[in-house]
């Protein structure tokens, strides 16, 4: 599919470590070891080449178990509290799975049934943040990544989680599931147990739509959107899902697409790099049929998303004077909005006139164009061969000024003109973009500015010839306007 690339032979790395309060920050140091015991015997049953005890290891699991246990004896409804003392030995056990001797360990320690039991038990949302934590560092590595997911009841529970109400857990069953579908020897395992239950697509809809915790709408965008890089036809089950009935309660105003816009929203100003990332969600959507549909219905969200995505490239990425610093440090997110724009204003005309098109957008598209053409040729600017996603934004813009301009009418050209968007060096760039490989779209905009300002129209050919060898071949003054000039 146009713009994917294949994750599978990445795994997610980042573990998780406890965290003390509701985030989960990235561990930036090494995790300390669990305290001597009295004997000194810890050094007898180190864990591979750590320092960590295997007794006190399986004795703090022991303890979990009879802790959970004693409760659901005594008061199998009621909120379980954590004791301050199991939760800081339990958060250390999170730590220490980090390190691929001790999840080797607790595979072998059948660790993955024990945290099982417990989360099927815990009446603690802290205790079950906990031990989906652990299982998610567990799960970074190939080999014990494996074993976990061949645990069908695990599988089964994980997925059911994505339904619970507590944030942190949330984020570490998002992430577990992010890391294990971004290994290749289970991601086929886990797309068809996603795939089969349906409530996941409800789930992940309901935290992009409602929730404000910015770490778990990262998280949960990186996990939708792997799941529709590499699996098209879930993309297109999820875009096309109708509620069957008044038993969804609510799931029907849930569209995907819509979901997506509104954690877009909520990160816009709070985390670029999780806006790109549902910048890239909505961006695969408009690759298949399915999506293109949903986005040209007059009742779906294709409006909102266009004046979103307007609103991002024109006032927060390509303000004239960070223009320079966008177009060398951020083209991927660049190339991903034209993208969007482009793909939805071809099928606009269903909810919107393409003569309404923003005309801020289409001065940015050509200021990006006209920078590009000015570094490039003073040495300024970057090596396109060199630089693929520079590439692709020359590329993407050319294409959507192309689309623009075949069928602009006089007044947008006019209000062009009169902002201060289509001037002489915009024009040249517009030109050296167009001619190559979209004359007509050039020649129709150079006839409607020769109706609305003929001077500027007359002089674009007397420029000095720039880097457009097929306009000096093709010529295009002003007197052959109205000739069919056939492309190469």
């Amino acid at each position: 599919m146009d713009g994917r690339v294949d994750g599978t032979e990445e795994v997610d790395t980042v573990r998780s470590s406890s965290p003390t309060g509701i985030q989960s920050p990235v561990m930036d140091r090494n995790p300390s070891p669990p305290p001597d015991t009295s004997d000194g015997e810890e050094a007898l049953d180190a864990i591979g080449d750590t320092v960590y005890s295997k007794h006190w290891l399986f004795s703090t699991l022991t303890r979990l178990i009879h802790m959970v246990a004693e409760h659901s004896e005594v008061d199998s409804e009621g909120q379980m509290q954590l004791p301050d003392d199991d939760e800081e030995d339990l958060c250390r056990v999170w730590d220490m799975a980090m390190d691929k001797d001790v999840a080797g360990f607790l595979q072998d320690f059948k660790a993955t049934d024990i945290l099982l039991g417990v989360i099927a038990k815990s009446r603690c949302p802290r205790l079950t943040e906990i031990c989906v934590g652990i299982l998610g560092n567990i799960a970074c590595f190939p080999d014990t990544c494996l074993t976990l997911s061949q645990n069908e009841d695990l599988g089964a529970v994980l997925l059911l989680l994505l339904g619970d109400t507590d944030p942190p857990t949330l984020l570490e069953t998002s992430r577990l599931l992010l890391t294990c579908v971004s290994q290749k020897d289970v991601c086929s395992l886990w797309l068809q147990r996603i795939r089969q239950q349906t409530s996941v697509r409800y789930s992940l809809c309901f935290i992009m739509s409602s929730s404000t915790n910015i770490d778990l709408l990262e998280k949960v965008g990186e996990l939708v959107d792997k799941l529709f890089d590499i699996d098209e036809e879930l993309m297109k089950s999820w875009i096309t899902a109708q509620p069957s009935g008044v038993e969804d309660d609510g799931e029907s105003h849930l569209n995907v697409a819509s979901c997506l816009l509104e954690a877009a929203k909520q990160l816009r100003s709070e985390s670029p790099k999780g806006l790109e990332v549902y910048l890239h969600a909505l961006q695969l959507l408009t690759t298949i049929d399915e999506g293109i549909q949903t986005f040209a219905a007059p009742d779906g969200p294709g409006k909102a998303v266009w004046d979103f995505v307007c609103d991002v490239v024109c006032e927060d990425l390509c303000q004239p004077n960070d223009l320079p610093v966008v177009l060398q440090e951020r083209e991927s997110i660049l190339v991903l909005t034209f993208a969007v724009l482009q793909a939805l204003y071809r099928c606009q005309d269903q909810w919107c006139s393409k003569s309404e098109t923003s005309l801020p957008l289409i001065g940015t598209i050509l200021r990006v164009i006209q920078y590009h053409s000015e570094g490039k040729h003073d040495g300024t600017g970057k090596e396109d061969t060199k630089d693929e996603q520079l590439q692709s934004l020359v590329e993407i813009t050319a294409e959507f000024l192309a689309d623009i301009c075949i069928h602009i009418p006089k007044d947008t050209v006019a209000d062009l003109v009169q902002k201060g968007y289509l001037t002489e060096k915009t024009l040249i760039a517009a030109a050296g973009s167009l001619v190559p490989d979209f004359k007509t779209s050039f020649q129709h905009l150079q006839s409607m500015l020769s109706e609305t300002d003929p001077q500027l129209a007359d002089a674009w050919p007397l420029f000095p010839p720039p880097v457009w060898p097929q306009v000096l071949l093709f010529g295009f003054p002003s007197e052959r306007l109205n000739e069919d000039v056939t492309p190469t």
